[in-house]
Parts: C-alpha cells; sequence; structure tokens
C-alpha cells in the first residue's frame, strides 16, 4: 500500500504538485539525458589521450566533477527559460517552471554543483580541466542561454561551443595541455552540434516560433535548414579525419570514421531530397538524422580511443 505526498497548487500553472520536492526533482534540474553524450566525450577523450587506461580514480573524479558542471549550466538554463518553457509543452512540467523548486533553491544548487565541479577537477585532476570545464558552463550559461539563444538564428552555432568543452576537460585532466589532436576533438563537436540540434529544431519549429525564440527554420525555413546541415555534416566528416593527417590515428579510426561519416552524409541528403523537393517536415522524417547524429558522435569517440589504445 502507497500513500501519496501531500500536493499544493503551482504558483505558476495551478497545477497539483508534491508538498516538497524529492532529490529525484532536483536531478531532473541537471538533465541527466543530455549530460550522458558530454560525459562520454570527456571519457573517450580521457583514454585517447592516456593511450590507454587513465586510472580509475581520475575517470571517477572527472566523470563526477564533469556531471556536475554540465548538471550546474542545466540548472541556469531552467532558471534563465523559465518563462518560455511554461509555454512549450516539452518543458512546462519541469520543476522550475512549475514552481516545484523556486528559483533561489535552483540557484544555490546549481551554484554548489559548479563549485564542487571546480573544486574536483582543480585539487584532483589539472588547474586546466577546471578551467576548461567552467569556460564549457560559461559559454552555456550566459553566451548561448543569455545571450544568443533569443537574439539572432546562429545562437546554435556559437552558443553550441559549450557543448565543444567536455573531451578538452578529459585531455587536460590526463595531461595537464591540450595538444591540436585535443582541438580537432573540439571542432568536430562544434560542427556536429548543428546538424543534431537543427534536425530537432525542424521537428519542433512551431513551439519555438510561439514563443519567439528565433531559431533557423523559423527565421529562414526548412530548405535553407537542410541546406546548412548538409555543409555541416560535410563539415564534421571533413574534419574527422584530420587527425589522421596530424598521424594521431591509424587506420582503425580512419575506417570508422569513415564508415559513420558516409551514413551521416547519407541521412543528411535524405533530409535535404526530401525537403528541397517541396515536402513539408513530418517527425518521422528527421528523426532519423536526430537520432543517428548521437550514435554517430559516440561512436566515433569510441573509435579514436580504440584505434589510440589497440594502434599504439
Amino acid at each position: 500500500m502507497t500513500v501519496d505526498r501531500a500536493v499544493r497548487p503551482s504558483p505558476m500553472t495551478g497545477a497539483a504538485l508534491p508538498a516538497r520536492a524529492t532529490w529525484r526533482d532536483y536531478l531532473a534540474l541537471t538533465k541527466p539525458k543530455v549530460i550522458s553524450l558530454l560525459l562520454w566525450t570527456t571519457l573517450t577523450a580521457m583514454v585517447m589521450a592516456a593511450r590507454g587506461w587513465p586510472g580509475l580514480g581520475l575517470l571517477i573524479v572527472v566523470g563526477v566533477a564533469g556531471y556536475a558542471s554540465a548538471g550546474s549550466a542545466g540548472v541556469f538554463n531552467m532558471i534563465i527559460d523559465r518563462d518560455i518553457d511554461l509555454r512549450m509543452k516539452r518543458t512546462a512540467t519541469r520543476p522550475t517552471t512549475s514552481g516545484l523548486i523556486s528559483t533561489r533553491n535552483a540557484a544555490i544548487f546549481g551554484g554548489a554543483l559548479q563549485v564542487l565541479s571546480f573544486a574536483m577537477l582543480w585539487f584532483w585532476a589539472t588547474p586546466l580541466a577546471a578551467w576548461m570545464s567552467l569556460a564549457g558552463f560559461l559559454t552555456y550559461v550566459v553566451v548561448y542561454t543569455r545571450w544568443l539563444k533569443r537574439a539572432t538564428w546562429h545562437n546554435i552555432v556559437l552558443g553550441g561551443a559549450a557543448g565543444c568543452f567536455p573531451p578538452l576537460v578529459g585531455w587536460a585532466a590526463v595531461t595537464g595541455n591540450l595538444n591540436l589532436f585535443a582541438w580537432f576533438l573540439f571542432a568536430i563537436i562544434f560542427f556536429w552540434t548543428p546538424v543534431h540540434f537543427w534536425a530537432l529544431a525542424l521537428m519542433i519549429k512551431e513551439e519555438y516560433r510561439e514563443v519567439g525564440i528565433p531559431m533557423l527554420p523559423v527565421v529562414y525555413g526548412d530548405k535553407l535548414t537542410v541546406m546548412q546541415i548538409g555543409l555541416y555534416a560535410i563539415g564534421t566528416v571533413g574534419l574527422s579525419l584530420m587527425p589522421a593527417l596530424l598521424g594521431e590515428v591509424g587506420w582503425l579510426y580512419v575506417l570508422s570514421a569513415l564508415g559513420l561519416g558516409a551514413l551521416l552524409l547519407r541521412d543528411s541528403w535524405r533530409l535535404y531530397r526530401y525537403v528541397m523537393a517541396g515536402n513539408k517536415v513530418e517527425r518521422r522524417v528527421a528523426l532519423p538524422l536526430y537520432l543517428y547524429s548521437m550514435l554517430y558522435l559516440a561512436l566515433l569517440f569510441v573509435a579514436g580511443a580504440a584505434d589510440r589504445v589497440l594502434l599504439v
């Protein structure tokens, strides 16, 4: 037999809410689903940097600190965007939007996570890793959420740089420096981000239109969006092969990058051809590219780690 928690009306929506937020509600503030891919690029970059096992202790420190930093960025994103989140169906039930967690409590929680992350990386990894993590946090919260998101359709291109810092954090945690290969990992994610996010934006552009967010499909339409997706997909695949020219990876990575890249270009081409034929974008058409783009990045970083470990 279960006993329901006491409920109260939401001060923002009027919906029934539990009387008190639980740890699950605070966990939701950190956007755990979004963080998983960021952490993956962090940890696999550590393996690449070490050319092997970087050590369980360091992996745990960077994993926990990386989650805390990215989670803190998610918290402040929800605080800043709570007004538009309230008007979008998929975000209307977020803890900050519903009123379950107050802005004050969310800010304290987010701030504590960021302090914890910076301290862990500074004392138990390297100062450079701590600064790279903080840079990613500030890019996401200040540059993307606070400044670009509501101002220009370039928001996801420039602001998307926030998601490029995790491999730099992982690399710096192992080596204490950043070489050209590490920066190519940054660049790959920078070009990959518009492909991934604009595929999502095509599916939910009406929600963005209703709240006045100038995402590319809203401002310039579907045709220009799929053209841009195609160009960035080509750039992503091209950049993914550059580490081979530096002599940093071998045939295992190159073959993987070519195969994974071919599938990314195929899905981008299919979406481009569908839209340019005059068809209205439907979820079933854009979803394959959106989902595969996540798998692409995860497997590309696995290939890089495997190559650096096996082909030493």
